[in-house]
């Protein structure tokens, strides 16, 4: 199976967005591809897919329907500290600091930003520690869903092949107000992408939502049944291969034969395809390759 995908809906700055991500990670990222979709809902959208130090992301332009927050940030993991703060410059430019750059009891070096687009990013001096994946979105579990964190890690990795929980640290007694045995810190392991995790009893006012979502990209419809089956819990929220879980996270399961489709074909196709999968809840290939091949 492919790697999970972050994705990012933005109101008409993804391009812009993505453009300011690739400078400032610099090597090791790049824009991979980028393509225009008439005739949406939202009018015409730029979808533009790129690389950040290894990670997949896709950023779209959408409309002002969603707004980043907090409950869904990114952990960028530093061996330097000179790149923890040449980063935190960078992301904070025109932004707001979360968690001010400083020491740590668990870093030496770490700050936590929105950037001028209002995603978040945690920035983490590692010292000499050896990190297979540099960023790494982390889920904070609030308000409704606080203290579910470990429920939601187990069930995602009980649905993806090969999906492991690595629990660091629990929130102790006396830790009020979050509940002892919750989790302070955690990792998880879903195709091709880790993932953090934490629980926050504190009067967090954000959610889940679906500025950011992830993409499961699947083979098969067989793959697309599957995952759709296992994950949708809010049938109002099921559009266009998108889908919400039990704990508010929101999913897109995209056959990757959309990728070829929307990076390959011609205007006229890249319109059809549009059309058909706009009528869509669940995508259904074959309806999706009749649309690509229509003459």
């Amino acid at each position: 199976m492919k790697k999970i995908i972050s994705h990012l809906w933005f109101d008409k700055e993804a391009r812009e967005a993505a453009e300011f991500y690739v400078s400032t990670f610099g090597k090791e990222s790049q824009i991979r591809h980028s393509a225009q979709l008439e005739n949406t809902p939202s009018g015409s959208v730029d979808i533009v897919t790129f690389n950040l130090l290894g990670s997949e992301f896709q950023a779209i332009s959408a409309g002002p329907y969603f707004k980043f927050n907090p409950a869904i940030s990114f952990q960028v993991f530093c061996n330097v500290k000179d790149e923890v703060d040449r980063l935190w410059d960078k992301l904070s430019a025109e932004g707001m600091a979360l968690m001010e750059l400083g020491a740590y009891p668990f870093s030496e070096r770490y700050g936590w930003l929105q950037d001028k687009y209002g995603l978040s990013w945690q920035i983490f001096y590692t010292g000499e520690a050896d990190i297979e994946q540099k960023i790494a979105p982390m889920f904070l579990f609030v308000g409704d869903v606080c203290g579910r964190a470990e429920e939601a890690m187990n069930f995602w990795t009980s649905i993806f092949p090969g999906g492991q929980v690595q629990v660091f640290m629990r929130h102790e007694q006396g830790g009020e107000p979050d509940k002892e045995g919750t989790i302070k810190y955690a990792g998880f392991s879903l195709p091709g992408q880790q993932f953090r995790a934490m629980d926050s009893a504190y009067g967090h006012a954000f959610a889940f939502n679906e500025a950011i979502s992830f993409i499961v990209p699947c083979e098969t419809q067989e793959e697309i049944d599957y995952y759709w089956e296992k994950l949708s819990a809010v049938p109002e929220a099921e559009q266009c291969g998108w889908l919400k879980d039990k704990f508010g996270v929101s999913w897109q399961i995209v056959p990757t034969a959309m990728d070829e489709m929307m990076s390959k074909g011609s205007k006229e196709q890249i319109g059809r395809v549009t059309e058909a999968f706009l009528k869509m809840k669940k995508f259904v290939l074959a309806e999706l390759h009749k649309a690509y091949e229509e003459s």
